[in-house]
């Protein structure tokens, strides 16, 4: 039972960060019909600002409480993301929006290579260690252990995912975002600029990766370059599961893919005798991709894209 339990836990600390990184795919999906493919790489360029920022910290604030410096490095990974999503969008994207899908998938691919080069260039090559600034002492629950660091990446993704509902169903902005998303042309005759409110989904995506990739890089004790392509791949597959283009999805495809995971690494490795462990995680969660697609294309809370043609 207390496997049970500890397995429980490191799904949902997996699939929260799945979710927040799948809610950006979704929501620019949603808006623009397109997929960003360099998505995950934003998630790494937070990881990686957000690492740079704690070491800056260490040196003009080394007192500070490990809370607050893992707290001022996430805003200040925010800012840095949305500029390099919104840059994204500007140069690759907005010229694209007519053109047909090949030219924005392989313009994606290509962002998100170039995204990796600069980064490699800026933070070099080989992983950098990011700082044991938590407390240490785990919190036992039901004889299963979780890291304060877990506890924080859990209720920073639980706010972040509820104000991003509250913003979709509650503001002028996420109304002009619904209306875009559901018919573009006639929300711009209703007086919405489409403009600001794509701007605004990057944007908000970013904030969300940003959030995502410094919380995974202090889960995972490290950071890279090239960090972001797994991740990112994961909560696309999750934001697919979930049902493209639904932020309700996403979320929920997103738990999924991360119980999914610590669970079959768990339960069949150890049926499997360690053969199928947690070398082999990432099969678990595609084979079921493909098992839901097969039987409902349209993801397990459907798709909310209208059609546009």
């Amino acid at each position: 039972m207390d496997t049970f339990i500890q397995q429980i836990i490191n799904g949902l600390v997996l699939g929260s960060m799945y979710a927040l990184v799948a809610l950006g795919y979704t929501m620019v999906y949603g808006v623009l019909n397109l997929i960003n493919f360099a998505h995950g790489d934003v998630l790494m360029v937070g990881a990686m600002a957000g690492l740079s920022i704690l070491k800056l910290l260490q040196v003009v604030a080394p007192d500070l409480p490990g809370i607050v410096m893992l707290m001022i490095a996430i805003l200040g990974a925010i800012p840095v993301c949305i500029a390099v999503n919104v840059l994204i969008e500007r140069v690759a994207y907005r010229r694209l929006r007519n053109a047909p899908r090949l030219a924005p998938l392989i313009t994606a691919i290509g962002i998100s290579i170039l995204v990796q080069t600069f980064a490699m260039m800026i933070w070099g090559r080989s992983p950098i260690p990011f700082p044991s600034i938590m407390p240490s002492t785990p919190v036992s629950i039901g004889g299963a252990v979780i890291s304060q660091t877990q506890i924080l990446l859990l209720v920073l993704a639980t706010l972040a995912m509820v104000g991003l509902v509250l913003l979709v169903e509650k503001t002028k902005m996420g109304r002009a975002m619904r209306a875009t998303a559901e018919n573009p042309r006639v929300a711009g005759l209703m007086g919405v600029d489409s403009n600001k409110v794509i701007v605004a989904t990057f944007a908000i995506g970013a904030a969300l990766a940003a959030i995502a990739g410094v919380m995974w890089a202090a889960n995972y004790s490290s950071a890279q370059f090239a960090m972001g392509f797994v991740p990112g791949l994961k909560a696309f597959s999750a934001a697919v599961l979930g049902g493209i283009g639904n932020i309700y999805g996403a979320m929920v495809g997103g738990i999924i893919l991360g119980l999914i995971e610590s669970l079959g690494a768990g339960y069949i490795g150890d049926l499997t005798g360690g053969v199928l462990g947690s070398h082999y995680q990432d099969i678990f969660a595609f084979v079921v991709l493909i098992i839901v697609l097969t039987l409902r294309p349209s993801g397990i809370m459907g798709e909310r894209v209208a059609d546009r043609a």
